[in-house]
């Protein structure tokens, strides 16, 4: 099969109807492939994936290419009826994958032109686009720099062709990248700028692109990995983010030029209520520890202090007994309840030689559930509210023949 001849989108990116003749079918699992005579489908490869669309009305949820014979193979729910197939290729997912395979081209041009950076990975989904570039990170001049050159040229409208050269063509290109194939090689050309080996979907010209916006660059291994959109996606994004910053400067009562600032006074004073917040948590942690151990229960010449919380959250019964846990001749028996679960904490101070695991574990059998911890602090959990006060009976009743021994 000739492989030129038989994929029609090589002759124009832009068919998404046609005819052709079934040349095999085949199992493929639970699915049935496809072989037709020709096929505008283009098939998942060098990093853009494969088009959607049907056959006889017939979904192709993949299509892939044949390693032995490099056929492309139509993968469906079943087998086609007839000898012919009519095909229709999702135009709106065909568009959106040209538009950014063009993007790409033009950007990792701009980069070579630019930051002597070559792209070294391409991945294309249909929510993500990034390329790999061999670079550290970039400057915000060099970041600025590269978008809008790669703008300029979306905004000059070069023609984008595609076509197959024999090797002696390929080596008096100036091509981005060495084609590792034998045998005719398919070149993209960009205006005169840019030279590419590609078997990908393209735009007629680069103002069909669009817009192209970086949107993130962070460190991939020894590369850079450049996130960014085209076309369809950038407006999409850039929708998407105005209306973002629209509803923030709005619940913030600024303007969108005023926004950084007042994010980041809202910035200082959270860290300043959180400072706040931490001392009034400290001083009450104090009060609290000083009254329950005021008024706790002595047996053996420890203070047992018995209670149960239903505010303030698991940290900060935790916090609360560590800091009974401080003071001398001390044990602490705590619960907090929190809707349908309870948190049961069995702890003591240093001085007092009890291992309070089992002490935990007794009482957490009695709340339907379990835990564990340290000799001197344990912690566990458990669903039933109704017998929290039986579990803490429970511990102190332990803690109390632990200590007499």
């Amino acid at each position: 099969m000739d492989v030129a001849q038989s994929r029609l989108y090589y002759r124009d990116a832009y068919l998404t109807s046609f005819e052709a003749p079934i040349v095999e079918q085949f199992p493929m699992g639970e699915n049935w492939g496809v072989v037709l005579d020709c096929s505008a489908f283009y098939p998942t490869s060098g990093g853009q994936p494969h088009d959607t669309g049907t056959l006889n009305g017939l979904p192709v949820v993949d299509v892939v290419e044949r390693e032995e014979d490099r056929a492309v193979v139509h993968v469906l729910s079943r087998q086609l009826q007839g000898e012919i197939a009519v095909g229709q290729v999702d135009w709106t997912r065909r568009f959106d994958h040209m538009q950014q395979h063009t993007g790409q081209h033009i950007l990792s041009h701009v980069f070579e032109a630019l930051l002597d950076a070559e792209t070294v990975g391409f991945h294309l989904t249909g929510d993500a686009l990034t390329i790999d570039i061999a670079h550290g990170p970039l400057t915000p001049a060099e970041w600025e720099a590269v978008e809008e050159r790669a703008n300029e040229l979306v905004f000059a409208d070069l023609p984008v062709e595609a076509c197959f050269v024999d090797r002696d063509a390929v080596a008096r290109l100036p091509l981005r990248k060495t084609p590792a194939v034998s045998g005719p090689i398919r070149i993209v050309q960009v205006g005169d700028v840019d030279y590419s080996p590609c078997g990908g979907t393209h735009c007629r010209s680069t103002g069909i692109v669009g817009l192209i916006l970086m949107r993130k660059i962070e460190r991939k291994g020894t590369a850079m990995r450049v996130d960014f959109v085209c076309g369809g996606r950038a407006l999409r994004d850039a929708r998407r983010k105005n209306q973002l910053v629209n509803a923030v400067s709005a619940g913030l009562s600024v303007g969108d030029f005023e926004l950084a600032e007042a994010v980041s006074r809202l910035q200082d004073e959270l860290k300043e209520c959180q400072q706040t917040l931490r001392r009034a948590n400290e001083r009450f942690l104090e009060f609290e520890a000083e009254r329950l151990r005021a008024s706790a229960e002595v047996a053996g010449g420890v203070r047992i202090v018995r209670t149960v919380l239903d505010d303030g959250g698991p940290l900060l019964a935790k916090h609360l007994a560590v800091r009974l846990m401080g003071y001398p001749a001390t044990a602490v028996v705590l619960a907090y309840v929190d809707g349908n679960s309870v948190q049961l904490i069995v702890a003591r101070s240093d001085d007092v030689p009890v291992d309070v695991r089992p002490i935990l574990k007794e009482a957490c059998r009695l709340i339907g559930g379990g835990g564990g911890g340290q000799p001197n602090m344990a912690q566990g959990g458990g669903s039933r509210t109704d017998q929290v006060e039986a579990a803490l009976d429970q511990a102190v009743l332990s803690l109390k023949m632990a200590l007499s021994q």
